[in-house]
């Protein structure tokens, strides 16, 4: 009856004291700004293959791409987050993501790698005004790169397509 009593305390303060597990971000460029998604939305990275158009579509739709008999949406996150103009070449790809019910594909300028983030390492990102496209940055990390610093922008991916869906269901029925 003792080592009962012993055993059901013991585990109790092992389960407060773990530490917050690291996360893995997938690590992508549009210009000069690196930016790093949850590796676990990402189902596949593929190089850059011209969509099909679609007709009245909003400007940062490039189109749709049929992906083993799936039709994926496929966006340009430079133009949704008003960057230069892309210039499309060999390191140009389409990261397929996982979100929520639906996979979409989103077009980078190039995929840089895969880094396990801790808690600590993220620092919140400054309050800014706008229109609304900020609120997906979850935060900011700095990480220790060849002698220097890499600045990664953290997005929640999700947040930023969700609001962005709301929002075309808002304009299509207005």
């Amino acid at each position: 009856m003792r080592a009962d009593t012993a055993t059901s305390t013991a585990s109790a303060p092992v389960s407060q004291a773990l530490p917050a597990p690291a996360h893995e971000c997938l690590t992508f460029s549009l210009g000069s700004v690196e930016y790093g998604i949850d590796i676990l939305k990402v189902q596949e990275i593929r190089g850059y293959e011209a969509p099909t158009a679609l007709p009245n579509a909003p400007e940062h739709v490039k189109g749709v791409l049929n992906l083993r008999g799936v039709i994926v949406p496929v966006f340009d996150l430079r133009v949704k987050f008003n960057c230069a103009a892309a210039s499309f070449d060999a390191l140009t790809v389409t990261v397929i993501l996982n979100l929520l019910d639906r996979v979409i594909g989103v077009v980078v300028d190039a995929v840089r790698d895969v880094v396990e983030l801790s808690p600590s390492q993220v620092k919140p990102a400054p309050p800014l005004q706008g229109d609304g496209q900020t609120d997906c940055i979850t935060g900011l990390a700095s990480l220790l790169h060849e002698g220097g610093q890499r600045m990664l922008v953290l997005l929640d991916i999700e947040q930023l397509f969700a609001s962005a869906a709301a929002g075309e269901e808002n304009h299509a029925v207005q």
